[in-house]
């Protein structure tokens, strides 16, 4: 057995944490650098790395999905394990009710995490005139999600708590 921080040939690894996000392979790939600069401006995101951080959660995602499709229907791994993943995003939103599919998972889209996103919903919302000036007012704690002032612009907002976003109470916005 691995000891924790031991890399695979016993080197020892200083990591506190594991990695948020994977540097592509080709770093000046015209189409794939034209694609993130896309996103970049269509979500209002601070850098390529917010990018690649949602890219790295999804391949994560993806690549559970099959693993778990190759088991048996009955598997108990399968049958644990697939319940929570499919849990987890339909509690996020990622997922309808009715898509309730390891099948399903495979068909996510980097759009759709975007979407869940703080700073995306208070635009759409109408609380923010631009999806700049959503993440502006969320940084300087503007916007409460429920009861709880949330600064952070990627915090992916959950389906029940999406209907409570609003501003804070102590915010000269209203409250």
């Amino acid at each position: 057995a691995r000891r924790q921080g031991q890399g695979t040939m016993g080197k020892k690894s200083y990591q506190q944490y594991g990695k948020t996000f994977r540097k592509p392979k080709r770093p000046f790939e015209k189409e794939r650098l034209d694609a993130e600069m896309k996103i970049v401006g269509e979500y209002g995101l601070k850098n390529k790395r917010e990018v690649l951080r949602v890219n790295y959660a999804l391949a994560k995602i993806r690549t559970a999905a099959p693993t778990l499709l190759t088991l048996d229907e009955k598997d108990e791994q399968r049958m644990f394990q697939g319940e929570a993943l499919l849990r987890r995003m339909v509690r996020i939103g990622l997922l309808l009710e009715s898509e309730k599919k390891l099948d399903f998972v495979l068909g996510l889209t980097s759009a759709k995490i975007m979407e869940r996103r703080l700073q995306t919903k208070v635009f759409k919302l109408g609380l923010a005139k631009s999806i700049h000036h959503a993440r502006t007012l969320i940084r300087q704690r503007h916007i409460r999600v429920g009861k709880q002032i949330c600064d952070i612009p990627s915090f992916l907002v959950r389906l029940d708590s999406e209907k409570h976003i609003d501003f804070a109470l102590q915010s000269p916005f209203g409250g």
